[in-house]
């Protein structure tokens, strides 16, 4: 099977090498840049109607061999997909970000771990009605 995955932007972030980046961009108030590709500059109409958007990237400096880890905050060795772990097979995030702003082609948000230049691929809408367990 081929998977193929094309980014419709880029991070623009102050997190510049891996020790940078929280441990989860929610427990920060740091300010990153969406860049998305003009390309794909039709898929944000409405978009600054959404106060939260989940953000996927693609965490292209992360080492895909990992199966098992240890979490910062329990150290309890469990396997990658029991975790949060930025280390995975593929390497996907998914990050809640609040929505600062939007000015053309530039999504400014808070809560995003992600490192400069980090590839985005995609976004989508938060739903309180769907995302938030009963």
């Amino acid at each position: 099977m081929n998977v193929d995955l094309n980014p419709i932007g880029r991070v623009a972030s102050p997190y510049k090498k891996k020790g940078d980046a929280p441990r989860q961009g929610r427990l920060t108030d740091t300010e990153a840049v969406i860049v998305i590709d003009e390309h794909y500059l039709p898929g944000l109409f409405k978009v600054e109607e959404k106060k939260h958007l989940f953000v996927l990237c693609w965490f292209d400096r992360a080492d895909r061999t990992v199966l098992r880890t240890t979490p910062p905050h329990n150290p309890v060795e469990r396997g990658v997909f029991a975790t949060r772990s930025p280390n995975r097979p593929n390497p996907i995030s998914l990050s809640l970000v609040d929505v600062i702003d939007i000015t053309g082609n530039t999504i400014r948000v808070r809560g995003l771990d992600a490192l400069d230049g980090t590839p985005v691929l995609d976004i989508k809408p938060f739903s309180r009605e769907i995302d938030c367990p009963g």
